[in-house]
């Protein structure tokens, strides 16, 4: 008996014949989200496989093995059987010096964590739900875990849509008397009293010192929406109070503008704070007011990738893989960045040219690297709180969403130092 469970076991994941699966990620690809799943799955059971960077939008190339192509069936998503020849003619044309194109090795599936509140649902942020309906495994992990040093097990992190400055979002002058923002504030100051802090403000400064120490240590860190600006404001301004009395019973610091240490932060300078309470926004690094004021309008609401150097610019290359150039725009309390406040060191990945901002940064802190992307969900122009979940079932092929994927596999893969 245990030799035809054996004989079984090596038939289901021996190679079939001499032939490769490709998995394009071009146009004709039915479920490019699914995709990224499987390539987690086969990565997550120790298989390596490779990304054609720039080939058929991004396209990976599997071992044929019987439980994989099970797998891709399962999940929806096309797939090519190619035999050994056309895989040679493939790696060929790539190999050419003038083609913009590269192959990389994807070795290890990276060990994810959100960093979430407890009793957040999976809708309110775009990675957790794309997480979901790729079927990619993940931890959530919240303030208290981090306080006391776990983020050392997770290779890459994610940053719910988080205000790490300790103003609850700056939702107090729309919804300070509705219950789920009361619940909040109860809920933060309850666990900031029992972490050891006395207020909210100082427990956050805490877990965002940690989350740099995560990435100059060689982390991943990627964060969406207010994740990006509040995450740097708050390390710029960390030893000043910029919280108003409304938020933490006592007022701020009257020149606290004249104390911020922008040498702290990971993508942005010079900034200005917007302290009042009243006003729902962190500082003017955000570009959302474009929108507010309709500046720029929805049709026309649109940014660009940039096309990297496959052979020179591996990281960035990566990160862009889509099978479009242009993506729709959607909003979120931080949509964009003012170029005039990013760092020179930082890459810009993504602009919107009519607005003068970037939509989608990357940089280097240490043996680590980070991602900030503006906006709040993808397919979801302007999501208010209490909207209904996105249905990405109804999205499978969303662009938007491969560029938050791009950045789950980007740990996995052998890279090579980007040349300068």
């Amino acid at each position: 008996m245990k030799n035809i469970i054996l004989l079984f076991f090596l038939l289901s994941v021996l190679p079939l014949k001499a032939t490769q699966i490709l998995v394009p990620m071009d146009e004709s690809q039915t479920n490019h989200l699914k995709a990224y799943g499987v390539a987690f799955w086969t990565l997550e059971n120790e298989i390596t496989i490779e990304w054609l960077l720039n080939y058929k939008g991004g396209a990976f190339l599997m071992p044929h093995l019987k439980t994989l192509e099970e797998e891709l069936l399962i999940r929806g998503v096309r797939y090519d059987v190619l035999t050994d020849g056309q895989v040679n003619q493939i790696r060929s044309m790539i190999a050419n010096p003038e083609v913009n194109m590269e192959i990389v090795q994807l070795e290890k599936a990276p060990k994810i964590a959100v960093y979430t509140p407890p009793n957040k649902q999976p809708w309110d942020d775009a990675v957790t739900l794309v997480l979901e309906y790729a079927e990619i495994k993940y931890d959530k992990i919240y303030d208290s875990a981090i306080v006391v040093g776990m983020l050392p097990k997770y290779d890459w992190l994610h940053l719910h849509h988080e205000d790490f400055t300790g103003q609850y979002g700056k939702f107090y002058s729309s919804a300070r008397y509705q219950a789920w923002y009361q619940e909040q504030v109860r809920i933060a100051e309850s666990d900031a009293k029992m972490l050891g802090f006395k207020k909210v403000s100082e427990l956050k400064l805490a877990v965002a010192k940690n989350l740099k120490n995560f990435v100059v240590g060689g982390g991943f860190l990627f964060t969406m929406c207010s994740g990006t600006d509040s995450f740097d404001i708050a390390l710029a301004s960390q030893g000043t109070d910029i919280c108003e009395a409304v938020f933490d019973g006592d007022p701020s610091d009257t020149r606290a503008q004249d104390k911020l240490d922008f040498n702290q932060t990971f993508a942005f300078k010079d900034f200005h704070l917007i302290k009042d309470p009243m006003v729902y926004e962190y500082s003017d690094i955000d570009a959302s007011d474009l929108r507010n004021n309709r500046i720029i309008t929805e049709p026309v609401d649109q940014f660009s990738l940039f096309d990297f150097s496959a052979k020179w610019d591996i990281v960035p290359t990566m990160l862009t893989q889509c099978h479009v150039d242009v993506i729709n725009g959607f909003m979120g309390q931080t949509t964009d960045f003012r170029k005039e406040f990013i760092k020179s060191n930082v890459l810009i990945l993504g602009e919107n040219k009519s607005a003068g901002t970037a939509r989608y940064i990357h940089g280097e802190m240490g043996q680590g690297t980070w991602t900030f992307y503006g906006g709040h969900d993808p397919e979801d122009y302007q999501h208010f709180v209490g909207d209904p979940v996105t249905n990405l079932s109804l999205h499978p092929n969303s662009p938007g969403y491969r560029l938050i994927l791009n950045n789950i596999l980007f740990p996995a893969a052998k890279k090579k130092k980007r040349k300068t």
